[in-house]
């Protein structure tokens, strides 16, 4: 068996960035990653931009008692062509060009209007009140690629005026689940058999990652139909196996596997819950065989299949990220594998779940992070601070 770092750097180390781009519209780019840095032509914003409603003026002038002569309005969209001269006021709203000779926007809470003429009140604020031209950004700024597209920076592409981003291409992860015990959901299991359930839960993952996920057809453990469903898995882009990777007289997926070609780079993990886990590649498809546990194939999609479709995709920071708690409570010591505990994180303080059997989907639906227990750890007291992965 190796570790938990190593066995996610092998799993890396299958994956190659795809070349493959595509140019996309900017309302289908949320999640994407970008391939190609973008531009702006030209800054923003473009012209210095009154930051409240009010009255734009000389700053010169601005003074308690001071009065003025209301010239004109400047409103977005809309502004003033003209040149503010001495003793003058421009009626301004929020966001609206600033008129020429005018460099201090004065609210309209302090001042009174009678008519067209204005007087500073007592209370008048501290302004200017004006956003420069260019004080988000100025032009020819860049957003870098590769990077996984928010709904921030589709914002700031808009803003930029760019209506299409090139892209990666979505990895295809095609899903196979094994075992004659399995069924899909909707239809009607035999006393002896349960209902297929990883298979949902990793393509969400897979697809919130920005793959596509694909789920195949549940393999029964019969050879020959085996490697006709393993077979077609050289056909997407990462090939996922769900059970049979154990050492079972019917787990087949090792054996059918390496009878395709299968090119092993590990067999187990010293982790709970997850050990039997199998990476390799089938010819040139990197290729993972997860456990058929529920909670063990989805917690290792988080820590081995998540990390090959970023770094497919080009993104440099492909692992998943800890951040550090408070234990909640009490912990006993690890023994001889790396734990990933179930629970729940409250307010920068973690609570792991009672029970941690690797079956029980409840607890798994309740759970928001992952307690990282390391191979051999002490026990540990509450108040502690230790590492969390956050789902």
């Amino acid at each position: 068996m190796i570790g938990v770092e190593d066995a996610q750097a092998l799993c890396l180390d299958l994956v190659t960035p795809t070349a493959a781009f595509e140019d996309v519209a900017l309302e289908h780019a949320f999640g994407r990653v970008l391939r190609r840095e973008e531009r702006a032509a030209r800054s923003q914003p473009p012209f210095a931009s009154s930051a409240m409603d009010g009255y734009a003026m000389r700053d010169a002038e601005v003074a308690i008692g001071a009065r003025f002569t209301v010239v004109g309005e400047s409103a977005a969209g809309h502004g003033w062509d003209g040149t503010l001269a001495p003793g003058q006021a421009v009626r301004i709203f929020t966001g609206a060009p600033v008129p020429d000779g005018a460099d201090h926007v004065v609210i309209q809470e302090d001042v009174a209007r009678d008519g067209d003429t204005i007087t500073v009140q007592p209370n008048l604020g501290q302004g200017p009140n004006i956003r420069p031209a260019g004080a988000d950004f100025p032009q020819g700024f860049a957003l870098a690629a590769p990077r996984r597209l928010s709904a921030s920076d589709l914002a700031l592409l808009a803003s930029m005026n760019v209506p299409r981003v090139r892209v990666a291409v979505r990895p295809r992860v095609a899903l196979l689940a094994t075992g004659d015990e399995l069924v899909m959901p909707g239809e009607s299991p035999g006393r002896d058999q349960i209902i297929a359930s990883n298979t949902f839960a990793l393509k969400a993952m897979v697809d919130a990652a920005g793959g596509e996920g694909l789920i195949l057809p549940i393999a029964p453990d019969d050879r020959a139909a085996l490697e006709a469903a393993m077979a077609d898995l050289a056909r997407a882009d990462i090939a996922v196996t769900i059970g049979g990777a154990s050492v079972g007289d019917y787990d087949l997926v090792g054996q059918v596997g390496e009878a395709l070609g299968m090119t092993r780079a590990f067999y187990k993990i010293s982790m709970r819950p997850g050990k039997p886990l199998i990476a390799g590649s089938l010819g040139d498809v990197p290729y993972v065989g997860l456990p058929g546990n529920p909670v063990s194939a989805i917690v290792t999609g988080h820590l081995f299949l998540l990390p090959m479709v970023r770094r497919m995709l080009g993104l440099r920071d492909a692992l998943p990220q800890t951040v550090s708690a408070r234990l909640a409570g009490d912990v006993g010591p690890t023994g001889p594998r790396t734990h990933f505990m179930r629970a729940r994180l409250e307010g920068g303080v973690v609570t792991p779940f009672d029970r941690q059997d690797s079956s029980l989907l409840t607890v798994l639906s309740d759970a928001n992070a992952l307690l990282m227990r390391p191979l051999g750890d002490r026990p540990r007291k509450a108040g502690e601070v230790v590492p969390v992965l956050p789902l």
